[in-house]
Order: C-alpha cells, then sequence, then structure tokens
C-alpha cells in the first residue's frame, strides 16, 4: 500500500525533513541517511520518500529507483570507507526484525573483525533435501509467468 507520507511514521517525518539526522543522499524520490543508532560506521538507511510499508508492498519503478540509489551509495562507501565488505539488508514484518514499517534498505559497511558478527545462524535442525526440494517446487508454481 502507497501512501504519500504518515504522520505517525518515523521515516516519513525524515522523508518530509521534521526529523534532525545526516543525509547523506537525495533526490525527489529517495533519501538515504544515517539511523539514530548505527551498527557501524557509514550504516546507512534508504527510504522512498512515499511511505511504503514494506518489500511486499513495493512496485516494480520504485523498486528500480531504490536498487539504483542502492549500488550508488555501495560504490560511494566503497571509496570512502574502504570496507572489507558490506550487508545490503532489508527485513519486511515484525517476524524479520522490521521495526519501523516503512521500507528501508541498509547499507552496512563491514570489517574484519568487526563487532557486528555473523547475521546468518545455521538452520536447527538441518534442512532435508526433500524440505529443500519441496520448498523450490512451491516457490516455482507461485512465480508469475
Amino acid at each position: 500500500m502507497v501512501r504519500d507520507l504518515l504522520p505517525e511514521c518515523a521515516f516519513c517525518a525524515v522523508s518530509a525533513g521534521a526529523a534532525t539526522t545526516p543525509v547523506i543522499f537525495e533526490d525527489p524520490a529517495v533519501l538515504a541517511f544515517f539511523p539514530k543508532r548505527p551498527a557501524a560506521l557509514g550504516h546507512t538507511l534508504i527510504i522512498p520518500r512515499v511511505h511504503i510499508q514494506d518489500l511486499w508492498h513495493l512496485d516494480i519503478g520504485t523498486a528500480a529507483t531504490l536498487a539504483r540509489a542502492t549500488l550508488d551509495l555501495a560504490h560511494a562507501m566503497r571509496t570512502a570507507l574502504r570496507p572489507d565488505g558490506l550487508n545490503v539488508i532489508n527485513s519486511s514484518g515484525a517476524a524479520a526484525s522490521q521495526t519501523v514499517f516503512h521500507l528501508h534498505i541498509h547499507l552496512v559497511p563491514r570489517w574484519r573483525d568487526d563487532q557486528f558478527g555473523t547475521i546468518w545462524p545455521d538452520p536447527s535442525p538441518p534442512l532435508t533435501d526433500e524440505e529443500l526440494e519441496a520448498a523450490a517446487d512451491t516457490l516455482r508454481s507461485s512465480l508469475s509467468p
């Protein structure tokens, strides 16, 4: 569901200029800024200026705009900060740790031995080949032609 701006949304407030945070990049469709509690030096959030709840509500045009901004900022981050790696993270829904329900992409520069830690736990118990194939079949049948 796309709306212009929601008064109760913290990221809509940032988009409207009502919140103070270092802005890294902005254009009419996208805004990139540092979060209040960054996970690492250079951690940047990229949002659409209009309110979009999460990835499942994103249209292809806005997705392309966000992808372009993500790539441009990732390259700028590599040049400016020289990290050893980069996490690009989106969380959609509370079960995925989304806490602000305005679509956003995290760019988190990473350095060897940083304090961020791993983001990929081992599944417990490990998934079987049968479970993986069943999930693959279900996903393939759910794709639009």
